[in-house]
């Protein structure tokens, strides 16, 4: 794993790209501590800093090829990249290495564009061109590394793995994006391809890049989520699912095992984890470490459920008691390793932090079991509210316009979200676009200045991807509607967001057997009453490693991963709070009401809504965001 960066321009001498390159790759040196590179050609610079997973000895970045014209520095991992050496080498291709990055490097260089659909594994990289003077970079299918661009001012392009790693370089400003601003109050996190900076941008996932010295970039989309309808890959028989699924299961879990490192896993204790620990230890060799947060609060621990799992497994079980007190005294750093305001993560930064002080370069995570076998309320909720809408639809609009007024005045979030829903919404498509909202539309529009307000009136309520889904996902049955909502936005832009910055903090690679495009491309097509089971989501999962899982844990209802931050914030977090929304700290926020957003502080603090504290959280994080002091 690495950080990346690097500037493509004319306008600016090799020593001042060279400069602020080197200011780029030192600020991202949590990435990778190891080892670091810088290397200049022409009107390019590229440079890297490694952390050491395959071929720890031969894996220096930037890369070049044996003649000299491509140069690549590498984020990620590639999974197959085993595979695809052999098949190079017996097309005459020579290595010197035995790492991932030459094979990318020698794929690129023999096919361009088209190796992208052969590598399996999580990457951003660019690759220079010497010859054409054209540098081409690309982000992985799902999003599970990131890349980071803006254009220079006359004619360039700038790029880095983190928004702080861009702000280093002093060509860029991080001037905050009000529209963006406005949206992350939406969504808890700024969709791609906006940042919370103004001028800076996120690649999209699955898209690639082409950028020439003149100042031309393009995007394109080089992966689509898979046909809905494919009759021929489907199974006829639920039991010929399960086993179809077994094997994809243990074949992704063998090919992010692969490293020249020791790898561990995170263990909550939830179906999604436990499996993947279960299938690493009976394939693996030697004893699996495992790591977990417990709380001392009732109702936020699954450490009975991790405990029985590492007991069962046999793994070298750590355990970290995450507290109030601690999260109040870390949110400084915290806050420091922040790349964009978000309203998660938290779990992921101290997960991350217990699995790196317990010797593990590399940590395998549960994430994406939620969104590939149903067992979000979204997969219960929105088919029943689209029936609903339906019959909603025919009200006259007199009445309607009451009954969302009156639900908009009832206190509860869950009311609240219905008044959206029902004034916003008039097909599943819509309902999925407003389901990951945090604030109610006039709750959000309230708490912008006048002048954002009018921008976000007229950009409306609604998911920015909402016309694109709505035309790829033509065909497709409520369950791969509701799943690929759930995987472009809230797991793209928030979760697996997160996951990099935080695991990254702690210089620890953190990979997600369950977003695989293998695994998803082979579940996509699948009947959706095999995926998803009515009454227990993640049925399919359980059956399929029935002889793994212990039946305690299969059985049990899902939990799901929170933190006791409702109690924390009227205790431990509240003066971080109170300081965040005193006049002083609102004053450096010009794209917020002063006034707007302090009774929403005064309004959580009086009243008794359980699910109030997201919003109130959300809303706190960007205005510490606003606040905090430059990133070192």
């Amino acid at each position: 794993m690495c950080g990346i960066a690097g500037i493509l321009a004319t306008t600016l001498s090799t020593e001042e790209r060279g400069e602020a390159v080197v200011r780029m790759v030192r600020r991202q040196r949590h990435r990778g501590p190891d080892e670091s590179g810088v290397y200049s050609q022409s009107s390019a610079t590229l440079g890297m800093c490694r952390l050491a997973i395959i071929d720890p000895a031969n894996g220096r970045q930037p890369m070049h090829s044996s003649d000299g014209r491509f140069s690549l520095v590498f984020n990620g991992a590639i999974y197959n990249y085993r595979e695809l050496r052999e098949e190079l080498q017996a097309q005459g291709r020579v290595f010197r290495t035995n790492c991932d990055t030459e094979v990318l490097l020698v794929l690129c260089q023999q096919a361009g564009a088209s190796a992208l659909g052969r590598l399996r594994g999580m990457f951003a990289f660019a690759l220079w061109d010497a010859q054409e003077q054209r540098l081409f970079a690309a982000r992985d299918a799902l999003g599970i590394k990131p890349l980071y661009f803006a254009r220079l001012p006359g004619q360039g392009l700038i790029f880095a793995s983190e928004l702080n790693g861009l702000l280093a370089s002093g060509l860029v400003e991080g001037r905050i994006d009000p529209v963006s601003a406005g949206e992350y109050l939406a969504w808890s996190g700024v969709p791609a391809p906006r940042t919370i900076y103004e001028g800076i941008m996120a690649l999209p996932p699955g898209h690639r890049l082409t950028a020439e010295p003149d100042g031309q970039v393009q995007l394109h989309a080089w992966w689509h989520l898979p046909e809905p309808r494919q009759p021929d890959r489907a199974a006829r028989t639920y039991p010929e699912f399960v086993a179809g699924l077994r094997s994809r299961l243990e074949d992704t879990v063998r090919a992010h095992r692969v490293s020249d490192v020791p790898v561990g896993a995170f263990l909550s204790g939830g179906m999604d984890s436990t499996a993947i620990v279960g299938l690493m230890a009976r394939h693996g060799t030697g004893r699996l470490k495992t790591f977990s947060l417990i709380f001392e609060e009732p109702g936020f621990s699954e450490q009975s459920s991790a405990r029985l799992a590492a007991q069962t497994f046999g793994t070298e079980h750590h355990e970290d008691v995450l507290t109030g007190p601690r999260v109040a005294s870390d949110l400084p750093q915290i806050l420091q390793a922040y790349d964009q305001p978000t309203g998660d993560g938290l779990n992921t930064y101290y997960a991350s932090r217990l699995a790196h002080a317990g010797g593990v370069k590399v940590a395998l995570s549960g994430l994406g079991g939620d969104e590939l076998f149903g067992s979000y309320p979204s997969f219960r909720d929105l088919p029943r509210l689209e029936t609903l809408v339906r019959w909603w639809r025919h009200l006259p609009g007199y009445l309607q316009q009451s009954l969302v007024r009156r639900l908009r005045h009832r206190t509860s979030a869950r009311s609240r979200k219905l008044a959206d829903f029902l004034a916003y919404a008039r097909d599943l498509h819509e309902l999925a676009s407003l389901q990951r909202r945090v604030l109610p539309e006039v709750v959000r529009l309230g708490l912008l200045s006048a002048d954002v307000r009018s921008q976000a009136e007229r950009l409306g309520p609604h998911h920015p991807r909402l016309d694109d889904f709505a035309f790829d996902l033509f065909g497709a049955d409520s369950f791969q509607v509701i799943s690929a909502w759930e995987l472009r936005t809230y797991m793209a832009d928030v979760l697996l967001r997160d996951s990099d910055v935080f695991s990254m903090a702690h210089s620890l690679e953190l990979r997600v057997p369950l977003v695989d495009t293998v695994l998803l491309e082979w579940l996509w097509p699948q009947p959706q009453e095999f995926k998803r089971h009515h009454r227990q989501p993640k049925q399919a999962l359980a059956d399929a490693v029935s002889d793994v899982v212990p039946a305690a844990i299969r059985r049990r209802p899902k939990q799901g991963f929170s933190l006791p931050f409702p109690r924390w914030m009227r205790h431990e977090l509240r003066p971080f709070l109170e300081d965040c929304f005193a006049p002083g700290s609102l004053a450096r926020c010009p794209w917020l009401d002063a006034s707007a957003a302090s009774q929403v502080w005064r309004n959580f603090l009086a009243g008794h809504d359980p699910r109030a504290w997201s919003r109130v959280w959300t809303l706190a994080v960007l205005i510490a965001f606003a606040n905090r002091p430059p990133p070192r």
